[in-house]
């Protein structure tokens, strides 16, 4: 059984008669609880929830303050190749837009581990489009293998793998992976999946899994929030952290919450996200998931990041760059978009300690 049995179970589920039943007493009473269950959490995400975000942020700082203390980790993704042969309707790399295209070559992604490395970082997250001719699973278990003489924790964004393709890549130094579902309400997927090989569902959905099953360390997922109705996705969102968090416990768990950002190409169909729900999100997930780590990236503004510190994120991207070779080549590939905190790794870490918390540049040691 994948999570897709479980997407299917809750697939015609009316969440809008259920916010309408949920009561301000609803709340009160799951606010009170150690545990909460899915649908207690779903009530977090409802309407009526939205007038307790004081009594649900003093609950999830609480919760975060006990399992993660007062540490932020540090990270900076790096963008090796943006070739891309999908079609995606909000996406930069889609392959019919004219951008720049670039690829990395042994030399260049050396030179910018060591430009990346020089900021203290020790934990990188590298990311290619999905263009299997142009960047192979032997061109990405290279680039690990080249990248893990500079960093401790080397972790991955690209296509979706086999399994057995998932050990090679592990094998060559990779042990974290992140792979966003985009959207999980599957009509919207094939809407603006447009063609390519992305538009098989359940052979992305089914990514994290396969990850785990090849004994990756940790695997970060989430939704692009912009897509569907953020209520929704973040449902699906926190019951796929807690499908596999339950089913391979020996695997960190984690969550991202990026929110749709300008980029190359005509995308218009947004559902509104606005910070108000945004922290609504990252305040249920934190109570609905005590022990699941949180990440906030520079898609959002400076001043907004550093809200958000206290209230559940444990994990924190800096000195950032969307371009194939942003960090060192005078030669760049264009961006896959834009970024709102243009905040170098040094900045950042002033503004964590300003909030009384600790930046961490490595949480684990690479043997």
């Amino acid at each position: 059984m994948s999570f897709y049995q479980y997407y299917l179970a809750h697939k015609d589920f009316d969440f809008n008669s259920f916010f309408s039943s949920i009561t301000t007493t609803d709340i009160e009473r799951i606010l009170a609880k150690d545990k909460i269950n899915a649908y207690d959490f779903l009530s977090l995400l409802s309407p009526q929830a939205e007038k307790h975000l004081e009594s649900m942020a003093e609950k999830a700082q609480k919760l975060s303050l006990q399992h993660f203390g007062k540490a932020i980790l540090l990270f900076t993704p790096m963008y090796i190749a943006n070739h891309c042969i999908n079609k995606c309707a909000y996406c930069g790399f889609n392959v019919g837009n004219r951008i720049k295209r670039k690829k990395l070559t042994a030399e260049e992604i050396e030179q910018e581990a060591k430009a990346i490395a020089a900021t203290g970082l020790r934990h990188i997250l590298f990311l290619t489009g999905e263009s299997p001719a142009q960047s192979p699973v032997s061109y990405i278990a290279k680039a690990a293998g080249i990248l893990k003489k500079h960093f401790h924790s080397v972790g991955i964004e690209i296509y979706p793998l086999t399994e057995q393709e998932y050990s090679q890549v592990i094998d060559a130094g990779v042990d974290s992976l992140t792979v966003y579902q985009e959207v999980y309400d599957e009509g919207i997927y094939d809407k603006v999946h447009l063609a390519g090989p992305k538009r098989n569902y359940s052979f992305r959905l089914d990514a994290p899994e396969r990850a785990c099953r090849a004994k990756i360390r940790s695997v970060n997922i989430g939704a692009l929030l912009g897509l569907n109705e953020w209520c929704k996705e973040a449902f699906f969102t926190g019951l796929h952290a807690d499908y596999l968090q339950n089913k391979y416990p020996d695997v960190a768990v984690s969550v991202s919450l990026p929110r749709i950002r300008p980029h190359a190409g005509t995308f218009q169909d947004i559902f509104p996200v606005n910070d108000k729900s945004l922290v609504q999100i990252m305040l249920a997930l934190r109570i609905f998931l005590p022990y699941t780590g949180i990440t906030i990236s520079t898609r959002e503004r400076q001043e907004y990041r550093d809200h958000l510190i206290p209230l559940g994120v444990t994990k924190m991207s800096a000195g950032v760059s969307t371009e194939v070779g942003g960090h060192s080549s005078e030669d760049k590939g264009e961006g896959q978009f834009e970024i709102a905190d243009n905040r170098n790794v040094a900045k950042m870490k002033q503004a964590i300690l300003a909030k009384g918390y600790q930046p961490v540049s490595k949480d684990w040691m690479s043997f």
